[in-house]
């Protein structure tokens, strides 16, 4: 089916339709998502570059600062510009000096995959990092968490085209979408959210965030040095996440295929929680 409407960070291709019934392939144009190499600076130090969605890099670049634990407080950030390089994009952060933890810049290298949350990390030591302090307790009811899942394709215009992009999206504790993001991997959407609200001045903990992924611990990681403390994903978490989730006293929940939505908790699975309509929507093409 023909895609008349463009988004940011999309590009139109054409292609040919062929159908069992039809004889002759029927041409087609198709939006898909753009993924080019991203780099982000702090103080002209290069913190990473990585594969993205060009579209809310200003979001993406303080997100990714504050979820790495490069800063601490977005009012640290002076001035965001994005400028256009041969190789792609660079989004520079201007920020105050005294604010910036320089050994977590030191700690990484230059590149990064856009489904990769371990991307720029020199060795293993490096490569989960343990939670420091307890997120703030939020309790989000399974019915709160459902409307949110049900609600997350209206926000998702990227892929309603393309059907290839993430969505992460910060919701009030009654399942209200507040703001969404979208993105080619799972993390970067996560840090454009956690850089929209920053920006935008709303506390992490007062709300939770839901997903069209997989809940990695990577995820975690992010979510809970930002200070989010429920998680919810479309599909089930890793041993490992859950175990993070745990330590950082954050909720970890995901959609049941058959409706409803499992809350964990220390390690282990929770019970089901059945609520709501059974039917869930899936995560990019299908497949959560």
């Amino acid at each position: 089916m023909d895609q008349p409407d463009a988004v940011p960070g999309s590009v139109r291709v054409s292609g040919l339709r062929s159908q069992p019934a039809a004889p002759v392939p029927v041409a087609v144009d198709w939006l898909v998502p753009e993924e080019v190499p991203v780099a982000v600076t702090v103080n002209g130090s290069t913190l990473a570059v990585m594969m993205a969605t060009p579209a809310d890099l200003e979001d993406f670049a303080v997100g990714f600062a504050l979820a790495e634990g490069v800063l601490s407080d977005p009012a640290a950030v002076e001035d965001i510009a994005v400028q256009e390089d041969c190789n792609g994009l660079v989004v520079h952060l201007s920020v105050t000096p005294a604010a910036v933890q320089e050994e977590a810049i030191r700690g990484r290298t230059l590149a990064g995959r856009s489904g990769c949350g371990l991307c720029g990390v020199d060795s293993l030591d490096g490569a989960v990092r343990w939670p420091g302090q307890r997120v703030t307790p939020l309790t989000v009811t399974a019915d709160a968490v459902q409307k949110a899942l049900m609600a997350l394709p209206d926000h998702q215009p990227q892929n309603r085209l393309n059907r290839s992009v993430h969505a992460a999206a910060w919701c009030a504790p009654d399942g209200t979408v507040v703001l969404a993001r979208e993105d080619v991997g799972r993390h970067n959407a996560l840090d454009k959210v956690i850089g929209a609200m920053a920006r935008a001045g709303r506390d992490p903990a007062a709300g939770f965030v839901v997903m069209t992924s997989r809940c990695s611990f990577e995820l975690v990681q992010k979510a809970a040095t930002a200070g989010i403390p429920v998680l919810a994903t479309l599909s089930a978490p890793t041993a490992l996440a859950l175990r993070l989730a745990e330590a950082a006293g954050l909720t970890v929940l995901a959609a049941h295929r058959d409706g409803g939505v499992v809350r964990f908790s220390g390690g282990q699975a929770g019970q089901d929680e059945q609520s709501g309509p059974a039917g869930m929507p899936t995560g990019r093409d299908g497949r959560g």
